[in-house]
């Protein structure tokens, strides 16, 4: 399991302005490596390349690059909003950390900021001798990125924002976590039937602030707990929605230590997070199914197309055996009717007067009833139940609601592999 210093390490990553901070200390590191080689570049190369070659770079790149970057950021933007609106709000805290689109902009404005401290540097005199030889080649560099930069920008924007790659972008989240989660269902911890097995007794660690838990650090409590000879019993999995003073966890034996020293391991912020929350992608594409499903979008296919990708996340992972790596802290798991309650539970009650949506419903539920994993094929029979109580309330036609039965009737073969049609 990651660290928390390790996860927000990782958070800190997908900053836009540590990417541009990055490229734009490459002035001060030609200033710098330009001191250190003075004495070995050669006579007639500095004599060749001076201040006259370099100075017309800096100076295009410094007077384009900004234009470049507040053009590309009010697309961005307009990407981004677009949609918020027509997929859902959820989605634009992942856009925001789309990669491409941060090293694009990143290089537009570290570039520009690059040339800027370059050209001050030059202006000051700190660039002198055979310095302008290695500023030359840094900025030769500098515009290579941006060259490749470009043509990144150029592809990605037929695509940013796009309905399409806003939903496979959550299921490319999706799947990591919810892979993390079958690999690990109580984060590693000895799994806790419910709060009749906590001790009594037990100490609570009270949420410092309200919010939704968005990271635990898993290593860092087992360490602190080792330390205090105690075991820590988790009240609260990412995703989960506290407020202040609420218990976060239960510490036995009581007073072994200080509850306010197991704080620290708890991250908890206003919005929920992908990372550990194997929930939060299911319900951000349900989100998006039953949007499309709204009188304002009528859009079914956007509908269908979201089952199926759920049909595949859920049935793709297969059941593994969860490790047991933190022996004295007890978690508890998230069940299958909670992840195929997420998925299907507001695409059932939407789509309910679809008959093309329920049936591609019904043959995903099918095609889960008849998996490998008992606790996903038992949820999916009650879904299926919801669903068609669901379609009996909602479509007109008899032979609709007949149709659909028989359909719910119908199971494929029990299948052998782990993945399932879309």
């Amino acid at each position: 399991m990651l660290s928390k210093r390790l996860w927000q390490l990782i958070n800190l990553s997908r900053k836009l302005w540590v990417r541009t901070t990055l490229i734009a200390l490459l002035g001060i590191l030609a200033a710098v490596t330009a001191a250190v080689v003075d004495p070995v570049i050669p006579r007639g190369l500095a004599d060749r390349i001076g201040e006259d070659a370099v100075m017309p770079i800096l100076n295009v790149l410094a007077s384009s690059m900004l234009a470049v970057t507040t053009f590309s950021l009010s697309v961005m933007v307009s990407a981004h909003h677009a949609a918020s609106s027509q997929v859902t709000p959820r989605s634009h805290r992942l856009l925001l950390e789309d990669t491409t689109t941060q090293t694009v902009l990143a290089t537009f404005l570290g570039a520009f900021v690059f040339a800027l401290v370059s050209i001050i540097l030059f202006r000051a005199g700190f660039h002198a001798g055979s310095a302008p030889v290695v500023v030359f080649l840094f900025t030769v560099l500098v515009v290579a990125l941006v060259v490749l930069a470009i043509l990144r920008w150029i592809d990605h924007l037929s695509r940013l924002g796009s309905m399409d790659e806003t939903i496979a972008q959550v299921e490319t989240r999706a799947r990591a976590t919810l892979r993390k989660h079958r690999a690990a269902p109580s984060l590693g911890a000895r799994p806790l039937p419910g709060t009749a097995s906590i001790p009594a007794g037990a100490d609570p660690i009270l949420a410092p602030r309200g919010g939704h838990v968005q990271f635990v650090d898993m290593a860092g409590l087992s360490a602190r707990a080792a330390e205090a000879g105690a075991e820590i019993y988790l009240a609260a999995t990412p995703g989960e929605f506290l407020v202040a003073g609420a218990p976060l966890a239960w510490l036995h034996p009581a007073g072994s230590a200080p509850a306010a020293a197991f704080q620290p391991a708890f991250e908890i912020d206003a919005v929920r997070s992908f990372d550990q929350d194997a929930r939060f992608a299911l319900v951000v594409l349900s989100e998006i199914a039953s949007r499309a499903l709204s009188p304002g979008l009528n859009d079914p296919g956007t509908a269908i197309d979201v089952i199926g990708r759920l049909e595949r996340l859920l049935a793709e992972c297969d059941p593994v055996n969860d490790e047991v790596r933190y022996p004295n802290l007890f978690a508890p798991t998230v069940n299958a009717n909670d992840l195929v309650g997420d998925a299907f539970d507001a695409i059932a009650r939407d789509g309910a007067g679809m008959i093309e949506v329920m049936r591609r419903l019904v043959k995903a539920l099918n095609t889960l009833r008849t998996g490998g994993d008992a606790g996903l094929a038992h949820a999916a029979e009650r879904m299926t139940a919801r669903a068609l109580a669901h379609a009996e309330r909602a479509l007109v036609l008899d032979d609709d609601k007949a149709g659909l039965k028989t359909l719910a009737g119908q199971r494929d073969q029990p299948r052998s592999g782990a993945a399932a049609p879309g």
